[in-house]
């Protein structure tokens, strides 16, 4: 996979990267990568993908954007509100790097979409915060054998994750919580988002170029008050419904 000189130039600070380097870049180049939410996850997962020179992004999100979303989605502008969330985040990643294909998917990820939109996919983020959609990118990907980065935020707090088969997510929450929250309930601060969005980004690179120790089959969570984070692993149940046995 060649090069040009404006995407040599762009990639500069990659192409020194031992971990990164020449090959490292044309694995960037040559991935599709799934984003499921484009809110305040998805956001800034997607533009540091995007300006990365991951080769194709897909965005796959029911929504249109909100005048609230503007706090911590920083896919969006003022401009955007009421538009589709998928067609204006698209545009906004193809401005931001022209090199790259950016397209979206305005429509929920459900049974009807799963196996279509994971087929295809080399890796797969998940910044959702409603279960039944986390549970479904989850089985989609261990059917297809489909790496996962999954994050969560909430509060002041934030969390991140990758699974690979087994464990996968439904080891780490077996049934739905009965106190789920989300943040329209209690809120976040805006720059969590930011934080936990780039980290979703920045496994997803360690993963497709092959550097250093993804977070697979372990979660980090960080707690934006202390300014601490710990991480622990994720076992395999061998109960589970999606992965077990």
């Amino acid at each position: 996979m060649v090069f040009t000189d404006a995407e040599i130039d762009r990639y500069a600070r990659h192409l020194v990267l031992r971990e990164v380097g020449g090959p490292g870049q044309q694995r960037l180049k040559a991935a599709r990568v799934l984003i499921v939410g484009a809110g305040g996850l998805g956001s800034p997962a997607a533009l540091y993908l995007a300006a990365a020179g991951v080769g194709e992004l897909v965005l796959v999100d029911p929504d249109t954007v909100d005048s609230s979303n503007l706090q911590r989605q920083v896919l969006f502008a003022e401009a955007d509100v009421g538009r589709s969330k998928v067609e204006a985040g698209a545009a906004r990643l193809r401005g931001l790097n022209s090199h790259i294909v950016a397209s979206g998917r305005h429509s929920a990820f459900d049974a009807s979409t799963a196996d279509e939109l994971c087929r295809s996919a080399d890796l797969v983020l998940d910044g959702t915060d409603d279960f039944g959609v986390r549970y479904a990118v989850n089985a989609a990907c261990v059917r297809h054998g489909k790496p996962l980065v999954s994050g969560a935020i909430g509060r002041w707090t934030g969390q991140v994750g990758v699974f690979a088969a087994r464990p996968c997510y439904r080891c780490l929450v077996p049934e739905i919580p009965p106190d789920a929250e989300t943040c329209v309930a209690v809120g976040v601060v805006g720059a969590l988002a930011g934080v936990i969005g780039s980290m979703m980004a920045l496994e997803a690179i360690k993963l497709i170029v092959g550097a250093g120790e993804p977070l697979t089959g372990r979660l980090l969570i960080y707690d934006a008050l202390s300014a601490e984070t710990r991480t622990v692993r994720v076992g395999a149940d061998p109960d589970c419904p999606v992965c077990g046995g």
